[in-house]
């Protein structure tokens, strides 16, 4: 069983038509790969309008980590939300606990003040008797 020469993967080797240009071979895409492979990672297509001295910036630095820039800027975006959800997560707990002891202190300013005035359960005074 004889192999058929290897060509290498090339914008050349594409342009020149060494990987194939047969009509056997072409075939309409449907869509549907894009669309399972985005079902199963959960994903949904947006449009957005960025300047372009953005996506060069992205490009470049997607570049020099090896990805493509969509998907760097898609991480970008996740650490963002990421960040922001803790963030605003952390101060709204901040806040909780905040109120939470103002409430305690509020309580125990009122206990302190039933007690000073002989109406609390701290009044450890001997009630009078009434007279028959």
């Amino acid at each position: 069983m004889s192999k058929a020469p290897r060509i290498p993967a090339s914008d050349e080797a594409w342009d020149e038509g060494l990987l194939g240009r047969e009509e056997q071979f072409v075939a309409v895409d449907e869509g549907q790969d894009f669309a399972d492979l985005d079902a199963g990672l959960d994903l949904q297509l947006i449009s957005i309008r960025l300047s372009k001295s953005l996506i060069d910036d992205f490009k470049a630095i997607a570049q020099i980590h090896g990805l493509g820039y969509q998907p760097l800027m898609r991480q970008a975006l996740h650490r963002f939300a990421e960040g922001e959800k803790k963030m605003l997560l952390q101060a709204a707990a901040s806040e909780h606990i905040k109120n939470q002891r103002q409430r305690e202190a509020d309580r125990a300013k009122q206990k302190a003040e039933k007690a000073a005035s002989g109406r609390g359960p701290m009044d450890k005074r001997p009630r009078e008797k009434k007279a028959a």
